[in-house]
């Protein structure tokens, strides 16, 4: 826990003002920028507040390398050669530069993440949650998006293409607009691809966040429900939702999952044998695969039988009696055969 309280959280009365570098930018600036507009000022108006400086709210925003501007910041990020979070500063590029416990470089929207994470995950989440929910989601988000954002920026691993970075590097303008165009229509072209870029950045960061919070609802779901179940090897879920992150995260010995589908009907789901992998720990019956209505029903003795896949990794019926029965017959099916071979 922070033993200062980040300048622009506490009651100040008085507009915040915050500054990153002018000229090239990358993920790192973009997405500081980003997450200070959602703990400070999440009202305002993220792209009017690059462009012109109208955002009518408590957040001002500059990009510039002029001293004097930076000086009179209340907030100076990637620039300025000084970390200390206490008066606002926030560049990484020092030789002693700040490190997570485990070593990786911080970069300037790990350090504001750290800091002003919470609160822009506070304002993004859209229901009432408790602090250890904005605690879970600030980690989740940190270890897959702002980790690997530290780490791409400090030059210990690349994201890749059609990562993040990529998209915000695809923002800016070509080396020879000024050339082309002259320096003042590329000063111009260069905030409007910043305005671009933060626009791209936040709707990701608004969308996983969100992701998040639905993912660790479902876990308390699945586990409740695995909870009830009367056979471990088949979880039956109310709704639909995501299972097999639970399922692999918390070594859950389950083999089919029944659930509901959007259109009224039950379907029995063969688990994986390793998270994301092709294929299933008990394929379902040989006997059932690509049957549908009637020739499927009698085959598995189920009257409201649907379907099932050729692939034998799904099958489904009118109710959830109906798949919930699918699911325990292909279990005696596969011991039956188990015993015989």
């Amino acid at each position: 826990m922070s033993e200062y309280t980040p300048i622009g959280l506490g009651h100040e009365a008085t507009t915040t003002t915050a500054l990153t570098h002018s000229g090239n930018f990358h993920v790192d600036e973009t997405l500081g920028y980003v997450v200070l507009h959602y703990a400070l000022a999440p009202m305002g108006d993220l792209r009017a507040r690059i462009l012109d400086g109208t955002s009518d709210d408590c957040l001002k925003f500059y990009r510039s390398r002029n001293p004097e501007q930076i000086q009179a910041a209340d907030i100076v990020f990637d620039v300025g050669g000084i970390y200390d979070p206490t008066k606002g500063r926030y560049d990484h590029h020092m030789k002693n530069k700040p490190l997570r416990d485990d070593g990786t470089p911080y970069s300037a929207a790990g350090l504001l993440w750290k800091d002003y994470g919470k609160a822009a995950v506070r304002n993004l989440v859209r229901t009432q949650v408790d602090d250890a929910t904005i605690a879970a989601i600030w980690q989740s988000i940190d270890k897959s998006l702002v980790v690997p954002i530290d780490q791409d920026d400090n030059g210990v691993a690349k994201m890749g293409k059609l990562s993040l970075a990529d998209i915000v590097s695809a923002c800016s303008p070509p080396w020879d607009t000024a050339e082309l165009h002259g320096p003042e229509e590329a000063k111009r072209r260069e905030t409007l691809g910043f305005a671009n870029a933060a626009t791209a950045v936040a709707s990701h960061l608004v969308n996983t966040i969100d992701r998040v919070r639905a993912s660790l609802k479902a876990m308390d779901r699945v586990l409740s429900s695995y909870a009830a179940a009367e056979d471990k090897r088949i979880l039956l879920m109310d709704t639909g939702m995501p299972t097999e992150k639970v399922i692999f995260e918390h070594d859950l010995p389950v083999i089919y999952v029944v659930s509901p589908t959007g259109g009224g009907q039950w379907n029995v789901k063969a688990v994986p044998p390793e998270r994301g992998a092709f294929g299933q720990r008990i394929s379902l019956p040989e006997a059932w695969a690509g049957l549908d209505g009637a020739k499927l029903a009698e085959a598995c003795g189920v009257s409201d039988a649907v379907f099932a896949h050729p692939a034998r990794f799904i099958c489904g019926a009118a109710s959830w009696e109906g798949a919930l029965t699918m699911a325990k017959r292909a279990l005696e099916i596969d011991a039956a055969l188990k015993q015989q071979g």
